[in-house]
């Protein structure tokens, strides 16, 4: 009887970290703190949503300071479909589909073409910083409704 319980309580648990994985998705998503695969078992609460990482290491490291990894962060969520953009992360103006362009397996679209320009001269964590640096997160980006939300 036991023996049933326990088994129970793992298909249980194992049921519930496949339903936190599903919430994001995590295909080709890597950790923010080393350049790994993220791990749907390790995560941590971010801006009212999960950011996730590789193992638990990386996990300390964030708790223990979050800032040094906030723009990587902003990004996941954004890759992760946790959040979802509003408008221009430079200007904060309106979007024109036809400025989007994919960063690092996150698409980002800009209200015109020189604010384009700008971050298609950028590279690597340079382009990053300029569209994920908290101050453009919290100009472009909004948490993202869950379906069924209204």
């Amino acid at each position: 009887m036991l023996k049933k319980a326990f088994t129970c309580v793992a298909i249980l648990l194992v049921a519930g970290a496949t339903v936190v994985a599903a919430d994001a998705e995590l295909k080709g998503v890597k950790c923010i703190v080393a350049p790994r695969d993220a791990n749907p078992e390790q995560s941590a609460e971010y801006r009212e949503a999960k950011v996730f990482f590789c193992c638990g290491n990386c996990k300390g490291k964030f708790a223990t300071d979050s800032k040094p990894f906030a723009t990587k962060a902003n990004h996941q969520l954004v890759a992760t479909k946790q959040f979802e953009q509003k408008a221009c992360p430079f200007s904060g103006g309106d979007l024109n589909a036809e400025t989007a362009i994919t960063v690092t397996g996150a698409k980002v679209a800009f209200c015109c073409n020189n604010c384009k320009g700008k971050a298609e001269a950028a590279e690597g964590e340079k382009q990053l910083e300029l569209l994920f640096s908290n101050k453009a997160f919290e100009k472009g980006f909004v948490k993202a409704e869950k379906k069924g939300d209204s």
